[in-house]
């Protein structure tokens, strides 16, 4: 047994086999690396692709308001509306507008949002200083 232990060919064999589990490691580390890499990429174009479209979306026919009337905000919500401002100076309804493109779902800020509004949990407030 102790003949074995110091052999060279079993030593050179123990390093190549070591070796060769580190480089195996190696590779499925990197391509890893690299399927992360190419998923973040594609998600960060989908974001950029519905920032840049939310953009354009109160010209679009079947936006709940008139473009002039929308307001942008972008976070928390992404437009509100004062529908009937910019055509006769009065607001008919306030619009909250959240625009999702794809597949995209309510985050649960959005939804909280969301609940407050349909339990009339809103109002105005003047603040002067």
């Amino acid at each position: 047994m102790q003949k074995l232990l110091f052999n060279p060919y079993f030593l050179y064999f123990v390093c190549v086999l070591l070796l060769a589990v580190i480089i195996f490691q190696q590779i499925c580390f990197f391509r890893k690396l690299r399927t992360i890499r190419k998923d973040t990429l594609k998600r960060s174009k989908a974001v950029r692709g519905g920032q840049t479209a939310e953009q354009f979306v109160p010209f679009m026919e079947d936006f709940p308001g008139n473009a002039a009337d929308a307001k942008f905000l972008g976070k928390p919500v992404d437009f509100i509306v004062f529908d009937g401002l910019d055509a006769k100076d009065e607001v008919d309804e306030i619009l909250f507008v959240e625009v999702k493109t794809g597949t995209s779902r309510l985050s649960e800020r959005e939804k909280s949002i969301r609940r407050a509004i349909e339990n009339q949990k809103v109002r105005y407030v003047e603040y002067r200083i």
